[in-house]
């Protein structure tokens, strides 16, 4: 069952001789459970296909469905309740709230929605981002690896149908890159989670299942990854 369907996809800024085409005729499905990678150069249009997968822009043309579920055919108002309970972000600048704790940076967007939080599958997250000796610090207190442990666990805790991850190891060495791509594997087997990844590293790239590159706004899927 395809979890994600884009169809047609097309992105415009500007008019006539000024219009430039972010994204040019995007089709692509990703079956449910798939950690799927977007390669491409800076310009190339994969942010902007991130940004309008995700609800955060609007398309100039096109069809995004996710689980089913039409985007361009909400209103803002639902688009964004649908957005907070159907998909996870991961950003480049982890985007965690300075003045709580690791525990309650996870939970926030449940907070958000008034949901209550299921214990069990918070201590299950803990355990698997090796954060519960952290529960209690404060971002400004975590290395720079673990901020972006705390952001995957935010990203999971409402259990989204779709998590999108831009550039997640930007900012991060070697070593903690490497984690938290393990850790993004290891969350689309164990909570059959489906993954959307935007980097610039093809070796990065290579630990996906599928391998998709934008250029020049068009995209072109180079199938399956041999890591």
């Amino acid at each position: 069952m395809d979890l994600l369907e884009v169809q047609h996809l097309c992105k415009t800024y500007g008019s006539g001789e000024a219009a430039v085409h972010a994204l040019r005729d995007v089709c692509f499905r990703v079956p449910k459970g798939e950690f799927v990678a977007v390669v491409g150069e800076s310009g190339s249009g994969k942010t902007t296909l991130l940004n309008c997968v995700g609800g955060l822009d609007t398309p100039t043309s096109g069809r995004v469905r996710i689980d089913g579920k039409d985007l361009l055919s909400m209103d803002d108002g639902q688009l964004t309740v649908f957005r907070r309970r159907n998909i996870g972000f991961i950003f480049q600048s982890f985007n965690l709230v300075p003045e709580l704790t690791v525990e309650q940076n996870i939970l926030f967007p449940l907070l958000l929605d008034y949901q209550k939080p299921d214990r069990k599958y918070l201590e299950d997250l803990l355990e698997v981002l090796s954060l519960k000796e952290r529960r209690t610090h404060l971002p400004g207190q975590l290395s720079g690896g673990q901020q972006q442990r705390v952001a995957i666990g935010r990203a999971l805790i409402t259990r989204p149908a779709l998590i999108l991850a831009d550039e997640p190891t930007g900012n991060l060495d070697t070593q903690n890159s490497g984690e938290v791509i393990r850790l993004l594997k290891e969350a689309s087997k164990k909570y059959e989670q489906t993954i959307l990844m935007i980097t610039h590293n093809r070796s990065i790239a290579q630990t996906a299942d599928r391998l998709l590159q934008v250029s020049d706004g068009a995209l072109t899927d180079l199938g399956r990854c041999r890591g």
